[in-house]
């Protein structure tokens, strides 16, 4: 009787292992959340620059292509905080990222610049030419 079961036991879970796989409704790609947003207070800071050494645009393989940038910069002390705004593609594909810095006015700080590093995913982006800014300057394009 316990080899009845336990074949019926085996038999079942062989069968429902066999069976297909039913799929998962997905989403449309969205645009990534920026690792420093702007965050609510940032008024009362006095906004300061960011200096950019080195902007890479990497590029996945991967359907549908996704898009990162490796940047590496400074602010201008220690004291400084960054915040980047990536906006989605306008209608003639053009990524626009924003980065600057923000400060305490009444901070007092040692002057001298602080290298910052960030991995930035930009997201996946349909078929098209797509270029990518960074303050108003163009650091890159790629075809999806």
């Amino acid at each position: 009787m316990n080899r009845l079961i336990l074949l019926l036991a085996a038999g079942a879970l062989l069968f429902s292992a066999c069976s297909p796989v039913q799929p998962t409704p997905t989403q449309a790609p969205t645009a990534p959340l920026s690792p420093y947003p702007p965050r609510p207070g940032d008024d009362a800071l006095r906004r300061g620059n960011v200096y950019l050494d080195q902007v890479d645009l990497l590029i996945m393989e991967s359907y549908p292509i996704q898009v990162s940038l490796s940047i590496q910069g400074s602010l201008p002390t220690p004291c400084h905080q960054l915040r980047v705004v990536v906006s989605e593609a306008d209608e003639e594909n053009r990524i626009q990222v924003e980065l600057y810095s923000l400060v305490d006015p009444v901070l007092l700080c040692v002057q001298v610049l602080e290298p910052f590093s960030l991995d930035l995913p930009l997201g996946a982006f349909s078929t098209g030419h797509y270029e990518v800014w960074i303050n108003d300057e163009r650091v890159g394009e790629f075809e999806a």
